[in-house]
């Protein structure tokens, strides 16, 4: 007997099917708003930001219409189709987690092992962010080549390439839309802050205030996208 493939539902998933059945069942109507994110989050026994999540892939899908700093509303009409199809092959909570236990690390070692010529290129990118304070794609760009540097500063190739290609797991439609909500102007002023401090402790030669300055960061990145 030929048995199936089991296949293991990401967790943002199972919470947007159940939301989905929700509105089906007559429980939301199409232009009523959903709970709150910490009310739905009760609900269901699960964190915030998996709620977050699962209600991005539900706006991507056209099931609910996300309008910040007044709630989630179901849209009106509804789709024809089911629960969103996964878009992407990790969850944005994992990606945001990776990042915060492998950055801090890399800091620490681009402190210890960078050369003269590439803190004085860590400088001048620092620098230049603070020029980029509205958060677009000129002002990611950057953001990338300033972390890219402190992988590459870590003096190991592996762990820069590494650095590249979670990274590039972030430039996805779902962490996009994700930023679009969450992320506004003050967001990247927030952020250029933390980058003169990471410069500074790495440019310095500091290895633990770079890693505590890369973490501190990337938990406020984490606490403002999924709250």
């Amino acid at each position: 007997m030929a048995l199936s493939v089991l296949k293991t539902e990401r967790l943002y998933r199972q919470i947007a099917s159940a939301i989905v059945e929700s509105i089906q069942h007559g429980e939301f109507a199409p232009g009523a708003a959903l709970p709150p994110e910490r009310e739905l989050a009760k609900q269901l026994g699960v964190s915030r930001s998996s709620v977050r999540e699962a209600l991005i892939a539900l706006e991507m899908t056209g099931w609910v219409d996300i309008r910040t700093g007044n709630g989630v509303f179901v849209m009106q009409p509804l789709p024809q189709t089911g629960a969103p199809a996964d878009e992407a092959d990790f969850g944005l909570e994992d990606l945001l987690q990776a990042r915060l236990a492998f950055e801090g690390m890399l800091a620490e070692m681009a402190a210890r092992h960078g050369s003269p010529a590439q803190r004085d290129r860590l400088r001048a990118l620092a620098e230049s962010l603070l020029h980029y304070n509205t958060n677009d794609a000129a002002f990611l760009a950057q953001d990338k080549r300033f972390h890219l540097l402190i992988g590459e500063m870590s003096g190991n190739e592996v762990l820069r390439d590494m650095m590249e290609y979670l990274w590039n797991k972030r430039d996805s439609a779902h962490f996009r839309r994700l930023e679009r909500h969450y992320a506004d102007n003050a967001f990247a002023e927030e952020m250029n802050r933390d980058h003169q401090q990471i410069a500074a402790a790495i440019c310095a030669g500091d290895a633990d205030a770079a890693r505590a300055a890369m973490t501190a960061h990337l938990r406020q990145v984490q606490q403002r996208l999924l709250g």
